[in-house]
């Protein structure tokens, strides 16, 4: 009982403030220290220098690298100006907007905090000068925001593809109809409240001299170069022509002479971007290394053991499983963060999935699909500190918490639509 007692501890350090990545690194070193002696940790440098010459994780820092630099271009600002005159007249038409713009933010940049403070910076204050309710605006600005974890190019998905054993590229393909079906159900959503309640999200009239023609050329014009870039990265991987960290570097290049294009391309973007990655990217790395101390010390104490004979003890087979991980998962997102989730809990979970023989891509998309969530759920959701951060004062916190939970409930919906009907998501 050992390594269950060092995860559940490990979950209590967190849950008072500690780090993640020193909290299961350290811990895993007192309680090896204890159980076996230094020798346990004889193969920890080997361990890490395979990490550090794994060539799927390389395309981390690069798909950073490209989100930061299109984020600071200012792509979101055209995007949102030119889709926010051509909805903006109908109820809901911000909304809308906002939407359609997180999903093209998403396939090209995938930086989820980015995503939500650009939008939350020149959206929300839009929606609110024209009377749309609080919690409708900080609602749709935090789930837009958070459709670059499911959207390729996915940093979780990335993730997943080497924790799990999974070619990215399957993800990223398998990943595809998901995404797209959860921004159409944000967009029907929208449109259905909206209609009932048209007093929630009036329409705008903005005083514009364009005609509806030269509108469409505006937007199409803010579209295309990104659009361009997305169709460059992922038709290279979907295609075969190059592997993710191939298409990763071709998507920086795009990236930078996209920001030329915009009149970006500054030696002090480049830095100001190369700085961010770094932090995000060190962020990443220093969790990935705290998980594999615990996981060596996890196995060696044979935690591993008891939750595979638990797991596949389950009445009901493989979809007791399957429900009770989803529900395990979307819990833990309530308290931290999904690249812990991913590099500490799923290595647990794989083992118990080949066993059962479930699906491994099917298995990966329902957790990305879930950990998306974790975005979004209270107390600790990062896109909510990220909104409240660039919000009015008047926008509470509680606010955008009731703002999130249809959305919250729309992605529960969707990840059951897919346990349930996998066949009509491309799953065999």
């Amino acid at each position: 009982m050992i390594g269950v007692f060092l995860f559940l501890f490990a979950l209590l350090f967190l849950f008072v403030g500690y780090p993640i990545a020193f909290t299961f690194a350290g811990l895993s070193l007192l309680v090896g220290f204890w159980v076996e002696g230094i020798e346990l940790f004889a193969f920890v440098p080997y361990r890490l220098y395979t990490i550090m010459g794994n060539t799927i994780l390389m395309a981390i820092p690069m798909f950073i690298f490209m989100g930061v630099i299109l984020q600071k271009t200012g792509l979101a600002e055209r995007l949102l100006e030119s889709m926010g005159k051509l909805f903006g007249y109908k109820s809901g038409g911000l909304a809308i907007s906002t939407i359609i713009v997180g999903a093209f933010l998403a396939a090209s940049t995938g930086v989820v905090g980015a995503s939500v403070v650009a939008m939350g910076v020149i959206a929300l204050p839009v929606m609110l000068k024209y009377g749309y309710d609080k919690k409708l605006a900080t609602g749709v600005i935090c789930a837009s925001g958070t459709l670059g974890q499911i959207i390729p190019p996915s940093i979780i998905l990335i993730i997943l593809g080497d924790v799990m054993g999974v070619p990215v590229g399957d993800l990223f393909k398998a990943a595809m109809i998901p995404g797209l079906v959860l921004v159409g159900c944000y967009l029907l959503y929208v449109i259905a409240y909206t209609t009932v309640n048209p007093y929630v999200a009036p329409p705008v009239n903005f005083e514009v001299n364009e005609s509806k023609s030269q509108l469409i050329k505006e937007a199409l014009s803010n579209i295309i170069p990104p659009l361009t870039l997305i169709v460059i990265v992922l038709g290279s991987i979907l295609s075969g022509v190059a592997t993710p960290t191939e298409s990763s570097a071709l998507g920086v290049a795009g990236a930078m002479v996209l920001a030329m294009c915009y009149g970006g391309g500054t030696w002090t973007l480049m830095q100001e971007s190369a700085t961010e990655t770094v932090k995000v990217t060190a962020m990443v790395f220093a969790v990935l290394i705290g998980a594999t101390v615990f996981s060596m010390v996890f196995t060696y104490s044979g935690g591993d053991s008891i939750v595979e004979n638990f797991m596949t003890n389950l009445p009901g087979d493989k979809w007791t499983f399957i429900l009770l991980v989803m529900l395990v998962i979307f819990v833990l997102g309530f308290f931290i963060d999904f690249v812990e989730i991913a590099f500490i809990v799923v290595p647990i979970l794989v083992p118990i999935a080949e066993i059962l023989d479930i699906n491994m891509v099917w298995f990966a998309i329902l957790i990305a699909m879930n950990l998306q969530s974790s975005f979004m759920t209270p107390p600790f959701g990062f896109s909510l500190f990220y909104l409240k951060g660039v919000s009015p004062p008047e926008i509470q916190v509680s606010t955008i918490y009731k703002g999130v939970i249809p959305f919250i409930g729309l992605q529960m919906f969707l990840v059951i639509l897919l346990i349930v009907f996998p066949e009509y998501f491309g799953f065999e």
